[in-house]
Formats: structure tokens, sequence, C-alpha cells
């Protein structure tokens, strides 16, 4: 059976500021002394039913994508300071 080492947990804080039209949100991930933020944001039409839920939802799924993609960039870019030449990581 394979080893593990030592368990670490990483927690991200997700803020949520809304109006009665739109929501953003930002996902923050601190890790050591390096903080990555994603942001998103949801609008509602004026013909949908105001569901405060829906826009939280949506906005704050978007503020992980986006923080996905940069904690994805940030990673790439130490494999190229070791490499020394650029490289692309896949999702």
């Amino acid at each position: 059976m394979k080893q593990r080492g030592e368990a670490r947990a990483w927690t991200v804080e997700i803020l949520i500021d809304e109006t009665s039209e739109e929501t953003e949100a930002e996902a923050v991930l601190q890790v050591d002394s390096r903080r990555i933020a994603g942001w998103g944001r949801a609008r509602r039409n004026p013909v949908d039913p105001d569901v405060p839920r829906i826009g939280k939802e949506l906005a704050a799924a978007r503020a992980l994508s986006d923080l996905g993609h940069k904690l994805l960039e940030a990673a790439a870019e130490g494999v190229e300071a070791f490499e020394g030449h650029p490289v692309q990581l896949h999702q």
C-alpha cells in the first residue's frame, strides 16, 4: 500500500456582494504567503424571478472557476521556474 504524507487542508473563502440586479463573488485562497483570488458575476434578467440563491451559486461557481484557472497558471509558472522554459498544464 502506498504510504501517504501528512494531509493538509486548504480553505477557500468566498465573499459575496449582491444588489437587486447582480451578484459578485470573490473566491480567495491563502497558501503560506501567497494569495490567489478568482472573481465571478451573475446578472439577473429583469424578466426572471428574483431567486437570490441562484445568483449567489452562479457567481460563486464562476469565481471558483476563475480561481482554478489562476491556480493552474501559478503552478505552470512554478514548473517553468524549475524547467527553464515555457510549459502548458492542462486541466
